[in-house]
Order: C-alpha cells, then structure tokens, then sequence
C-alpha cells in the first residue's frame, strides 16, 4: 500500500493540518510509522538511529496552539529529523554514531536545535550517519556506525552507496520517513548522500548557520544544512536554521539571513542566468553519468540560460586533508570538555581507548584518522605546515578558484555533475539537485556552486532546473 504522506511537501502538510485531515500528532504517528515498517523492518534501512519520545508530546501541544490560531511559521507541527552529531538537551543521546558517546546525553541544545523547537518543528528522532561524521577511518563504508550500523540506500537496498557521511538524513527523506531533514557536512558530507538519495542538498556559507552545539571535525569547514525531496521544502528548513549566534564567531560578520528563503524561488530563475560548467573531473564518470549530465545542460540552455564552457574550478579537497586533521584534536577536545564530569570520554585520547579496549564492536573499520589526529598533531593549531596550508588552500580554491571562475566569465553559479568538494573547502555554498537515474537505479545529481552568501541565486537557478527537470522519484519500498 503507498504511504499516505508518500513525497508530501511541507506546503501540502501545512494545508491538510489547516484543513483538519491531519495534525501534528497524526504526522508524527504516521511517520513513526512508516520508520517501524522500512527502516527497523522489511527493507531495514537503519536511517534513524533513536527516536525521540518526546515528539508525540510536542505534537500535542503544538496542535493546541494551531487551534488557538497561534502559528509559529511553515514548520509548525512537521516531523524533522536530524543528524546525530548535532547536540539535543532532551532524551536523546547525541553519539555521532561512536559506542564511545552512545551513552552521551547533550548539556544543552545546539542553536540549530534551538530555532527548530522555536520554529514548531516536531523533532522525530536522530539519524544515523558515517560514524564521526566519516573522520574516524579512511576506509569506512558510507554510512556505517558502530552504533547504528550500516544505512542502506532505498534506491537499492545492500546494492547502491547510500553516500556519506549524512547517510541516515539522506535516506530518510527519499524514504520518506519524515518531511525534511538536517544534515552537516565537511566536505561533500550533504552533497554527496543527497546526489546518491534523489534529493536536494544545501551546503551553505559557513557561517550562514550557527555550527555551536555539533560534533566537530574542523573549524574551517563544518555546517549544517538541509536535505530535502524539494526545492522549496529546503528553502523553508533553511531560513529556520540560519541566524547569527553569539557562541560561534564564522555567524556574526553574515549578512542579515533572508526570513523566507523562498522568497526567491521562481520558475523562470535560469532565463538570462550566466551558468558556468565545471568539467575539471568528467574522467570520473561513465557514459550513463554523462548523458544525463550534457541533457541537464541542454535542458537549461533551452529554459534560457546562457552556457559558458570552461569553468573549471580545482578539486582540493584531498589536498586538505592535512589541514582537517590538525583541527580535528582541538576542535573536538574542546566538544569533549563540555560534556561533563561523568562523560565517559573526555578527550580524543579518551575515546581512542575506550574503542581499543572495545575493538570488537567498535573498531570494524579501524581508527587509523582518530590515531593521526592524536599522535600526529598538536592539538593547538601552531604547526607551520597547518597555518601555511590553510592560506595556500583557501587561496587556491577561492580566490583562484571559484571567484576567479565567477569573475572572469561573469557567472551567476558554476554547473558540476554531481559535485566537488571545493567549495567545502572555501565555506561556500553549493546545492545538489536530482537530475535522473542510471540503469542500476542510482539516482545522479548536479550542482551548483556560488560565492560566499550567494544562497538566494542559488536557490533562485536551483527551482527553475527542478520545473525543467522534475527528475525525483519516489523509491519502491
């Protein structure tokens, strides 16, 4: 039987709740639901790592307050799930997926917490991910926790990469286990999953969104963002989570975050609109992933944009690996520190030995990054080799990189098949979109990639490639 909440976008679960056929509590149901029949059963997706038992008494009162006419905004009363790296004071654990924190309780909520509960958001539960957000071992499957265990992707369940590290976000919302979702990503961590799931991805300007409250891994590249099955669906998510924040210094030189983001959303976004191509890494993809790309390419020629060939921007993200880790022992110490005395881990040290003592449940893939992190560096960011590679890179990648490429052919985004991890690098934005499938079933997104806090362009050429190329479909499940 086809769930009846199969692919509903938040605009339609707002009109149902205003027209009494359903409410926040019966979408909350639903869904909890639907996580019982395909994620801890039948095709057994292990998306969602915890629920909250909580929501259905969230939902009670926000319903409440829906009939007293009082409307927090378009969120009120959706079921959202998040990332279980992302910190909630409440009866949840927050572990990033590690047995280390399985036991973890939160001290406070994440800002991004903060603003859903004030936005009327239903808080659902935790999704399951890569575990420490996939900087634990180099050759960690995607989506795989020693605490949730492996994710599968609903497109091909045990056959296609559910990607990563936002692997249980991902599969969640294609599986429509919930209405949205937040992801975080380092580099490529929301894109990636996204492209391999059929949705809409939005990495955004680090700093856009307030990173207090997250595990780390760097303080150069982390965000949150959100994953969505629409266009507008993550237009709606992201003007709740963006805000400045006194706790996190990258939020307060933003520029005044848009109240609706969806304000600039327009069918005819790509008429006019300079789209540069970035064809720097096509020796990666096969014919399949080609066609689908020159016909998305066409499609928008055809819908008026104007196509600017060579726009290659470089691929540094590899390169930067060097400048994560050193930031990943300080960053994450100093999220360690504010767990509390009777946390079972306190330090990188810390966790690294309770995996070894438990290395047959925690240590299936190893832990060679956590050992570099620890052993390799010092922890305190004054390493000539990190200093001089955080200036090199963020030279490269955006003032070479990607502003040159906007600059030099006028562009108003640069085109990708599926994506690159540049602008992760640089903190810039980037969107993936559905755009078709290969004969497997592996859905192929593309991407679009624009200059610091240049979301709303973004979102602008994003909608009107979803009305040319409304590529989405539903997974059978």
């Amino acid at each position: 039987m086809t769930f009846a909440l199969q692919e509903a976008t938040i605009e339609q679960l707002q009109q149902w709740m205003e027209e009494g056929k359903e409410s926040a509590v019966s979408l909350t149901i639903q869904y909890m639901q639907r996580i019982a029949d395909v994620d801890q059963s039948g095709p057994c997706l292990r998306a969602v790592i915890e629920l909250n038992p909580d929501a259905i008494y969230i939902a009670e009162k926000l319903d409440v307050e829906r009939a007293a006419g009082q409307l927090r905004g378009p969120l009120h009363g959706i079921p959202v799930l998040i990332k279980d790296n992302i910190n909630t004071a409440d009866h949840m654990h927050t572990s990033a997926g590690s047995l280390a924190l399985a036991d973890s309780f939160a001290p406070e909520d994440a800002h991004l917490v903060q603003r859903l509960r004030q936005a009327g958001a239903v808080i659902l539960g935790k999704t399951n991910l890569t575990e420490m957000a996939n900087f634990m071992a180099l050759h960690m499957k995607n989506g795989y926790s020693a605490r949730g265990g492996q994710t599968l992707n609903p497109y091909g369940p045990g056959q296609l990469d559910v990607g990563g590290s936002s692997s249980g976000s991902g599969a969640a919302v294609a599986a429509n286990l919930c209405a949205v979702a937040v992801g975080t990503e380092t580099s490529g961590s929301i894109l990636n999953p996204a492209s391999n799931n059929s949705l809409v991805g939005i990495k955004p300007t680090l700093g856009l969104i307030s990173r207090t409250g997250i595990i780390p891994i760097t303080y150069t590249q982390d965000t949150a963002g959100p994953m969505a099955r629409t266009v507008q669906d993550a237009a709606v998510l992201l003007g709740v989570l963006a805000g400045s924040d006194e706790r996190d210094a990258a939020t307060l030189s933003q520029p005044i975050p848009l109240p609706d983001y969806t304000a600039c959303l327009s069918p005819d976004g790509l008429r006019g609109a300079r789209i540069g191509i970035n064809r720097a890494l096509l020796d990666e993809y096969n014919d399949e992933d080609l066609a689908i790309m020159e016909a998305s390419i066409e499609a928008m020629r055809h819908a008026g944009a104007i196509i600017v060939e060579d726009a290659n921007v470089p691929h540094t993200a590899g390169e930067n690996f060097d400048v994560l880790l050193y930031e990943f022992k300080s960053a994450l110490n100093r999220y360690l520190s504010t767990l509390g005395p009777h946390a079972k881990v306190r330090t990188l040290k810390d966790m690294i030995d309770f995996n070894h003592l438990h290395h047959r449940d925690a240590l299936r893939y190893g832990q060679d990054i956590l050992l570099k992190a620890e052993y390799e560096t010092s922890g305190t960011l004054t390493e000539s080799n990190y200093i001089e590679a955080r200036l090199r890179f963020g030279r490269q990648a955006r003032t070479d990189g990607i502003d040159r490429v906007l600059q030099t052919h006028r562009l108003d985004a640069i085109f990708s098949p599926r994506f690159t991890d540049t602008p992760a690098t640089v903190g810039y934005p980037a969107i993936m979109m559905p755009a078709g499938y290969c004969r497997n079933g592996m859905p192929f997104g593309i991407s679009f990639m624009g200059t610091a806090y240049s979301e709303p362009t973004l979102l602008r050429i994003a909608y009107a490639f979803e009305q040319i190329v409304p590529a989405r479909r539903s997974p059978l499940l």
